[in-house]
């Protein structure tokens, strides 16, 4: 299993957690071919809406990737995304603020959020345990 951060804003998150599927980097297909089954996911929200400014900063969802490869939507008739099913589990959102200098990928770095720039990317075990726990229970937090 290999753990990954994927960004969206927290209401495209929540609708794919309603609906069981991800998506990432407006609806590319290619991000998601470097997911495999059984992967985790947690998705990062910087903002609640997308081209908002309602800020959240907070990682709102974790689950694991189905099998199955990336398969094309229809969203609105117009839109079609490319999307992967995902087993979202239960969990609250987490700040990310009480995390920055325990997780990996950010600790120490005075410009953390550069990776999410990406839409989606790689992080260790490590950094996946930590944040998923942390989800699962919060009052961990």
């Amino acid at each position: 299993m290999r753990s990954w951060i994927a960004i969206a804003s927290a209401d495209h998150v929540a609708a794919g957690r309603t609906e069981g599927f991800m998506q990432v980097c407006h609806g590319k297909a290619a991000p998601l071919r470097r997911l495999s089954a059984g992967d985790r996911v947690i998705y990062y929200s910087s903002v609640q809406t997308m081209g908002g400014r309602d800020r959240v900063q907070a990682f709102t969802a974790v689950g694991r990737l189905r099998e199955g490869a990336p398969y094309q939507a229809d969203a609105n008739g117009v839109f079609q995304p490319w999307r992967r099913n995902v087993d979202w589990l239960e969990a609250g959102a987490m700040p990310i603020a009480p995390l920055l200098d325990q997780l990996e990928f950010t600790r120490g770095r005075r410009n953390w959020g550069a990776p999410f720039r990406f839409g989606l990317f790689e992080i260790s075990d490590v950094d996946g345990w930590l944040i998923e726990g942390r989800m699962l229970v919060p009052e961990l937090a």
